[in-house]
This record gives structure tokens, sequence and C-alpha cells, in this order.
């Protein structure tokens, strides 16, 4: 039996989506001793360490992190084999699929690529990995694509409240807008003319499940903007989940989550954020399809009753 060193996990790769991942914004902290030595940390030196090492004031460097996923993979060690652990980050249940990269001699139980859908903040083993040939070493790969919402979910039929408070409004970008309401993602996807600033509400009742609150760019290039926006996702007692983007940065986000809002309360403010032509609010309701975010169709009231969803191209 070979010693369990001789499974070498060379790296760890996630894959993510635009649900998933928030940008956090970090802070580094600064000081300089008696010394004239400079530190840097994560944290504030303690009363005792400045006090110690006579550290001078103590400046605040802010950073901004790209998004992570809505998932972590782990490897932890058991014996002879390894347990594949993903971990979510949503207040929501995800579904996420765990592969091999690459394998010499490791076989995975269940067999990968295996899918396992996480409750809200929950961990699980998605797989059991193991030498195939006890007699020899091995390593191996992986890699993990996670998904926000539950495959199981069964929408229902509901009516859903304009998202924006304003006198007027309009839509720029209807359902199978050739803009950028050709995927399955956003093909039911209703974009609102709405100027920085204008108050978003929620449509429906439900759990605050992702938000992303730090991206200030906005532009056409979709390989650099595409999967980046400020947003809310608001799950649904049914399952499906509300997705508002494009919202104002620094303080477009006004809910937290894990929060429970009711409808129409004001959960953050309309901006130009991420791949965009100028300000709006992309609104879609969307499920998990199994391993695949897709948009429905809803039916929507304002003002003058029902409101006419098709058309329209930004």
């Amino acid at each position: 039996m070979p010693r369990p060193t001789s499974f070498i996990v060379p790296s760890l790769i996630l894959a993510a989506t635009l649900a998933a991942p928030a940008a956090q914004a970090g802070k580094l902290y600064r000081w300089t001793d008696r010394n004239g030595v400079t530190h840097y940390g994560d944290r504030a030196p303690s009363d005792a360490t400045a006090a110690a090492t006579g550290a001078a004031e103590v400046k605040v460097i802010p950073y901004r992190s790209e998004p992570g996923s809505i998932a972590r993979l782990r490897v932890q060690q058991d014996g002879d084999r390894y347990l594949a652990w993903a971990d979510n980050s949503l207040a929501g249940p995800i579904e996420v699929r765990l592969d091999f990269n690459h394998s010499n001699n490791i076989i995975g139980s269940p067999l990968l690529p295996a899918s396992a859908t996480l409750d809200p903040r929950a961990s699980a083993v998605v797989s059991v990995l193991s030498a195939q040939d006890p007699s020899r070493g091995g390593d191996f790969e992986l890699s993990m694509r996670s998904v926000p919402g539950d495959p199981r979910a069964r929408p229902q039929n509901a009516d859903y409240l304009l998202p924006l408070r304003q006198p007027q409004f309009r839509i720029d970008q209807g359902y199978g807008g050739h803009f950028s309401h050709s995927e399955p993602e956003h093909r039911y996807a209703v974009d609102f003319a709405a100027d920085i600033g204008t108050p978003v509400l929620a449509a429906r009742e439900g759990t605050v499940m992702q938000v992303e609150s730090d991206f200030d760019k906005a532009g056409l290039n979709l390989e650099k903007f595409g999967d980046r926006a400020n947003f809310v996702r608001i799950l649904h007692d049914d399952g499906s989940m509300a997705l508002y983007a494009h919202l104002k940065a620094d303080d477009g986000v006004m809910v937290r989550v894990g929060q429970r809002v009711r409808a129409g309360q004001q959960i953050g403010l309309s901006g130009n954020t991420g791949f965009s032509t100028g300000p709006h609010l992309h609104f879609a309701v969307q499920v998990n399809r199994g391993m695949r975010l897709e948009s429905i169709p809803f039916r929507m009231t304002g003002p003058q009753g029902p409101l006419r969803l098709t058309g329209g191209s930004r």
C-alpha cells in the first residue's frame, strides 16, 4: 500500500459563472516600528504589539479582489484516500459538478464527473478519491463548476411588481433582445431604462441569496465586462430566483445576504455597471435546469396594468 503522500494534488481549479461570484473589498494595514521597519498585515497591530514595537500611525490601504466562486472546493486527506468537499458560500441552494482535469491511477466514488446539490451555506463530500491500483501511487487535478439554484425547483405561476420606483418607465430590451438577451440565461430578461440612482424594488417576496456590490466599471467589451456587474439575486419560496443587475457602484446594494425582503421593498439603486450601453436595470427570473441557468417568462404588473415584455433592443 503506497503512502498517502504519494498522491499529489498539483492544483485545484474553480470555474464560476456570472451568477456566481461576488467581489470582495479588503483592507491591508501598514505601520512602521521604532527601528524604521515597515510592516504590512491583514489586521491592525494589537495594542500590546504596538506598544512593544513602537508602531507609528497605522495606515489602512483598501483594495478590491476579483470575484470568488459561489462554491469552494476543498480536498481533505483521510488515510489513503481524499475527500473532495464543496462549500456553498451563498444564502441559497447551489448545484456543483466535480470532474478530473487530470487523473493518474485515481478514481472517484461516485465516479467523476459527479454532481451534488448543497443547501444554503452547507458543505458536502462530492466524491471520495482513492487509488485504482493500491500497489502504486498516483496524482490528480480537479475542477469544479457551480450554478446557483436547486435543479429540483418547480417555479409557480406568480405576479411580479414593477422593480423600479419612478413616474414613468420604458423597456429598452425585452424577451429575446438581440443585443444581450439571446442566451438561455437572459432570453426572458427585461432591461428597464432608469437613471442612475433610481430606487430598485423587490418584485416579489424572497430571501437575498447573493449580492455583488464592489464593481464600478461599465463598457461593451464582452470579455472584460460580460460576467461582471453589481447585482442582487433573490431566492423565492418556489426555488426560482430574481436577478436585479447593473446596480449603482458603491451604494447600489441596500440589502444583505440572508435578509428576507417583501415585495415592493427597496433593495438598491439602479446604475450602469458591467456589460452595458447605458444606465438601466436588468431584471430576470431564473432557474437551475441541471448545471445550467435559464431564464423563464414571467408576468409583471405596472401602474397601468400588465406589461408587454417582448420587443425592444438596446
